[in-house]
């Protein structure tokens, strides 16, 4: 019988199984094509499962752009980089306080990206959104989706989240943190765009709020663009909490990929929340394109090109794992026997959760440092192991290692543990980082 009241609707359907996977990846973002790419090189026998109805993620969909981040030399960071040359090879190479910027143009992303798949014989559901986790005496052991044709659940010896919001391990009833141990406060949500009629002749990049780059011509000349743009935030020119409006090279002359629309105080989690994000933000881009054609040169005449077609988020669920990468790990740069994932680096990179510019001031200075394999297993739950920034780690420590080339990386050490655990028989939390050690090093990582 069901029982439904006025805050619950108790739902019992049969649900048809689809098929039996050693390894089961949920988000096909940079995290969960790297994992399920290499648990599929290492002999498994994968299923990759995203919501959207195409691949990449927030590389793609979410319009970020350049790629950021570093680890080092070996990991499938550098082979997606590779591919991503050959195919505009005569890309830009800018190196910035950011480190090493990859420009991407995202109907490239998605040629390689999905030849990528292809080649490994990892089986892709597009259209597929998590609903549940089938789960058996503390074990993960599938996972429910919806789909065009209704509900499908799979089997999986091991299970990787890879939805960068932590969703399955939140299912699963895993230990979660959320935003800064202080309040639970989130960095904002922005929505990325491309501008294109951009004068190189004159037009400027900016990287970010500490960048010194200056006007060079026009009513401003001389002034530093970072305060051209508190100016005009204060001013009301710009929106709220709009203090940079940041300008990066793309693989083509003539464009800039614009970072600089945010919202705080909506929630990732919460899809009217969502919904309040995307219809704000999309305001905010006309405003940043008002700002730009009013006073900066070069950029007199830009046009919107495209923007992101999801929200990008920065920050949502954590796990707990059996390690975690803390402040003092990124700030000191520690290294680690267990690491698999080694000399990641960015920037200590904490957009305000409650204003414009960065939570700290500024962003600040971090040493690479490793990543344990315990930072990819969660506490309690078996058959079950997380990829991307949803692993375990402080507020201001995921504010490093939630970039792109740094999720890769962890995405290749989740597939190979998720390959090992299901050849084996073993959970994930029995598994040795030595023997995920082994097999990225057989690779060419350097560990």
């Amino acid at each position: 019988m069901r029982v439904c009241t006025d805050e619950f609707y108790d739902y019992v359907k049969t649900v048809p199984y689809c098929g039996k996977y050693d390894v089961l990846v949920v988000g096909a973002g940079p995290a969960g094509i790297c994992a399920a790419i290499s648990a599929a090189r290492h002999g498994s026998k994968v299923l990759l499962a995203e919501r959207y109805g195409t691949v990449g993620g927030m590389l793609t969909s979410g319009h970020v752009d350049p790629i950021l981040g570093a680890v080092s030399r070996g990991t499938m960071y550098d082979e997606i980089v590779s591919r991503l040359r050959e195919k505009d090879p005569d890309a830009p190479q800018v190196t910035s306080r950011n480190g090493r910027e990859i420009p991407v143009d995202k109907e490239t992303a998605k040629s390689v990206l999905d030849r990528m798949i292809e080649e490994s014989g990892v089986i892709l559901w597009l259209g597929s959104a998590f609903v549940d986790v089938i789960k058996e005496n503390g074990k993960v052991t599938g996972a429910v989706f919806a789909t065009q044709s209704g509900l499908k659940a799979v089997r999986s010896s091991v299970t990787v989240d890879a939805t960068g919001d932590g969703c399955i391990c939140a299912a699963a009833g895993c230990e979660i943190d959320i935003g800064r141990e202080s309040d639970g406060a989130l960095q904002p949500l922005t929505l990325e765009f491309t501008v294109s009629n951009v004068d190189e002749s004159c037009a400027i990049t900016a990287w970010g709020g500490t960048d010194p780059v200056k006007i060079p011509s026009g009513e401003y000349a001389g002034m530093e663009y970072r305060e051209l743009c508190r100016l005009k935030n204060s001013e009301g020119e710009l929106p709220k909490n709009v203090s940079i409006v940041r300008l990066h090279r793309t693989v083509r002359a003539g464009e800039r990929s614009v970072n600089a629309t945010q919202i705080n105080g909506c929630s990732p989690l919460d899809p009217q929340s969502v919904a309040k994000a995307e219809i704000e933000l999309r305001r905010q881009i006309d405003k940043c394109l008002e700002f730009l054609r009013r006073y900066v040169p070069g950029y007199e005449n830009c046009l919107l090109k495209c923007s992101a077609d999801t929200v990008g988020v920065r920050e949502s669920r954590r796990i707990r794992g059996l390690e975690s990468v803390d402040d003092n790990a990124v700030e000191q740069g520690i290294k680690r026997e267990d690491a698999v994932v080694h000399n990641a680096w960015f920037l200590i990179d904490i957009h305000n959760p409650t204003g414009g510019g960065q939570a700290e001031g500024h962003s600040h200075h971090a040493e690479p440092y490793d990543i344990p394999y315990g930072a990819l297993v969660p506490r309690g739950v078996g058959g079950l192991l997380a990829a991307g920034r949803c692993i375990s780690g402080t507020h201001r420590a995921h504010a490093s290692y939630r970039v792109m080339a740094i999720c890769m990386a962890v995405g290749e050490a989740s597939g190979v543990a998720a390959s090992l655990c299901a050849a084996e028989g073993i959970e994930p939390s029995d598994l040795t980082a030595a023997a995920v050690r082994c097999v990225l090093k057989a690779r060419g990582a350097e560990l």
